[in-house]
C-alpha cells in the first residue's frame, strides 16, 4: 500500500501546469554504511494526475494498492538542499501498482529460478 502525502505543482514545456501527487511507501530500516546504525526511512515517488488543485487537495491521506520501487536511470546530478553538496546519482523511485514488475525485478526472478 501507499499513501499520498501531498501534491505539487508541475510545468509542462509549453507552459501549462499541472499536478502531481507525491506518494509514499511503508516505513523500511535502513543500516547506515557510515556509522552501522538502523534508520527509519520511506520510498517517496511523484505520480503526474489530470485532477485540479482542489482534487489534488482531498486525496492527501488516500491508500491504495502498489508500492515504490527504485528503478536505474542516467547518472544525473542531484543538489542536498540542506548542505547544498552536489551528488550523482543513478536511480529513481517510481509508483507501481500492485502485480506489475519492474524489467529488474524480472530479471531477478529468471536468475534465481536459473540458479535453483
Amino acid at each position: 500500500m501507499v499513501r499520498i502525502i501531498n501534491y505539487k505543482t508541475r510545468q509542462k514545456e509549453d507552459g501549462t501546469e499541472f499536478y502531481v501527487l507525491e506518494v509514499q511507501g511503508g516505513i523500511e530500516m535502513i543500516k547506515s554504511k557510515t556509522s552501522g546504525q538502523y534508520y527509519a526511512t520511506a520510498k517517496k515517488a511523484l505520480v503526474p494526475t489530470t485532477f485540479d488543485e482542489a482534487t489534488c487537495k482531498g486525496l492527501i491521506g488516500t491508500e491504495f494498492p502498489g508500492s515504490i520501487t527504485k528503478i536505474t536511470t542516467e547518472p544525473y546530478q542531484y543538489s542536498i538542499k540542506e548542505t547544498g553538496e552536489v551528488i550523482s546519482l543513478e536511480h529513481r523511485y517510481i509508483y507501481l501498482p500492485e502485480d506489475v514488475e519492474t524489467d529488474e525485478a524480472k530479471l531477478a526472478k529468471s536468475l534465481e529460478q536459473a540458479f535453483n
